[in-house]
C-alpha cells in the first residue's frame, strides 16, 4: 500500500463541543488543527464553534488551513454554527451529518468527548467492519481518556464478541505525528470471508 501523505487528504475529527477540564485537551484539539494545516490535509468535523471542536478549527484556520463543516439545520439554527469556515454544509439530519462527513473524509480521528464523539467514533468502526468504507479510524488518547474504552473493547475480544482484526483496526496512539503516520500506513482487515460466515450463520 503506498503511504505517502497525499492519500490522506483530508481527515474528519470527532471531538467535544465542550472543552472539557483538562487543558491538555485544548492543547491536542489545536495542535491537531494546527498540524494539518501545515500538512495540508483538510480537516472534516461538525461545524461547530464551540468546544474542543472549536479550538480545532480555529487553529486549523489560522495556521492557513482547510476547514470544511457539516451541521444539522437545527444545530445551525440555535447558532452554534461556526461562521469562518471554508466551506459549510448545513443537512437535515444527524445521519445526513455523518453520511457526508464519511464521504468527503479519507479517514477519521477522535479527541476527548462524550456521547455524540462515542457515537461518531463507533459509527466509523462499524462501518468499516462491514466495508461500508476502508478508511483508517484513530484516537489520539490525550491523557489517557481513553484507556478504560481501550480495556473495554480488549474485554470485548476476550469474549469473543470482537474479533481480534476488527479490534486492531482502531488505531489507538498518545502521540500525533506517530497517529498520522499510522493512519497512513493502515491496511484494512479482510472482512470477506467474516461477513461471507456472518451471512450463513444468520448472527446480526
Amino acid at each position: 500500500m503506498d503511504t505517502d501523505k497525499k492519500n490522506l487528504k483530508s481527515i474528519c475529527l470527532f471531538c467535544g463541543s465542550s472543552p472539557g477540564v483538562d487543558p491538555a485537551f485544548r492543547l491536542a484539539a489545536a495542535q491537531l488543527g494546527t498540524t494539518l494545516a501545515y500538512n495540508n490535509i483538510r480537516l472534516v468535523y461538525g461545524g461547530g464553534h464551540v468546544g474542543l471542536m472549536g479550538v480545532a478549527a480555529d487553529a486549523c484556520l489560522v495556521a492557513g488551513g482547510e476547514v470544511v463543516g457539516v451541521i444539522p439545520r437545527k444545530l445551525m439554527e440555535k447558532e452554534v454554527g461556526h461562521a469562518g469556515l471554508t466551506q459549510m454544509h448545513v443537512v437535515e439530519t444527524m445521519h445526513e451529518r455523518k453520511a457526508l462527513m464519511t464521504q468527503l473524509s479519507d479517514g477519521f480521528i477522535a479527541l476527548p468527548g462524550g456521547y455524540g464523539t462515542l457515537d461518531e467514533l463507533f459509527e466509523a468502526l462499524t462501518w468499516q467492519q462491514l466495508a461500508y468504507h476502508l478508511l483508517p479510524v484513530g484516537v489520539l488518547n490525550v491523557s489517557g481518556f481513553f484507556d478504560h474504552l481501550v480495556q473495554f473493547l480488549d474485554h470485548a475480544r476476550d469474549q469473543r464478541l470482537l474479533r481480534d482484526a476488527h479490534r486492531d483496526s482502531l488505531i489507538v496512539d498518545n502521540d500525533l505525528s506517530s497517529l498520522i503516520a499510522r493512519m497512513q500506513a493502515f491496511v484494512p482487515p479482510n472482512n470477506e470471508k467474516w461477513l461471507d460466515r456472518v451471512s450463513k450463520e444468520s448472527i446480526v
